[in-house]
């Protein structure tokens, strides 16, 4: 039997309808505080729509969310999105190129993108300069989002995405866009958020097997909007699986914690 006290992330019965189209249906998902989730499918899939359902970005036409012991609908969105630690495109986008990366992560503190628009201490300078310095670019703290390279852009979003202590973090495609070099570092640098403890619940959003960081525990993979496979990654990561969810024959390997897929 399920302990409510262990369950971070659930969604019961999801549907979404947009314009007539459906995007997901019959969505049933339990993120357990102690998982790391890959989540993979097809482009048009309902990938990005899912996670901004998780992300309580959106309310679904169907069925209940809850997170972090709030029910969507019934807490405050505002307040509570706090506690969710959210790296992705959409945030990247939202921030003006002209902003420091220190206080890009500094006004995660408020879900804000602007400093002017709160008042800080000095201690959460602090915290984004430590945060920055954690992810491997704390000396580019002066320096602008603008001036950034793909990679430290990304790892400045990671940074921001824990800025508010998050029970929950989701980072949606967070190596696209990256050269090979800077992908397997960032892949090391989640591996290691993987590993540690104290990390909270992790789900990853990403079209590639390849991108999948060691230490992530569990697997979900979606096709036109449903769950076609969810469970720990052994199990989901099989040539059937796989094979099923992008419509073509897939091997997967598995070498070192790391995954490959090779088509035919």
């Amino acid at each position: 039997m399920t302990d409510p006290g262990d369950v971070t992330l659930e969604l019961r019965d999801i549907g979404l309808r947009i314009d007539g189209a459906q995007i997901l249906s019959g969505i049933d998902w339990i993120v357990r505080s102690d998982e790391r989730w890959a989540v993979l499918g097809r482009n048009g899939s309902g990938k990005t729509s899912l996670m901004r359902i998780a992300s309580m970005a959106m309310h679904p036409s169907d069925g209940e969310v809850t997170v972090l012991g709030g029910r969507l609908g019934r807490v405050d969105v505002r307040r509570h999105r706090r506690r969710i630690g959210i790296a992705s495109a959409a945030v990247a986008d939202a921030l003006r190129p002209g902003l420091t990366a220190r206080d890009a992560v500094m006004t995660a503190r408020h879900g804000a993108l602007e400093p002017w628009w709160h008042d800080y201490a000095d201690v959460d300078r602090a915290q984004a300069h430590e945060l920055l310095d954690r992810f491997g670019v704390g000396h580019l703290a002066t320096h602008t989002i603008g001036t950034l390279s793909s990679g430290e852009r990304q790892r400045t979003l990671l940074a921001r995405s824990l800025m508010t202590d998050p029970g929950i973090l989701i980072l949606d495609e967070p190596t696209a866009g990256l050269d090979l070099g800077g992908r397997e570092k960032l892949l090391d640098t989640l591996a290691d958020l993987a590993f540690d403890a104290s990390t909270p619940p992790t789900v990853l959003v990403t079209h590639h097997l390849e991108e999948i960081p060691r230490g992530f525990t569990h697997a979900l993979l979606l096709r036109e909007g449903q769950i076609t496979a969810a469970g720990p990654i052994r199990e989901v990561l099989t040539d059937a699986h796989l094979s099923t969810c992008f419509d073509i024959a897939v091997t997967v390997g598995h070498t070192a914690g790391r995954w490959t897929a090779q088509a035919g």
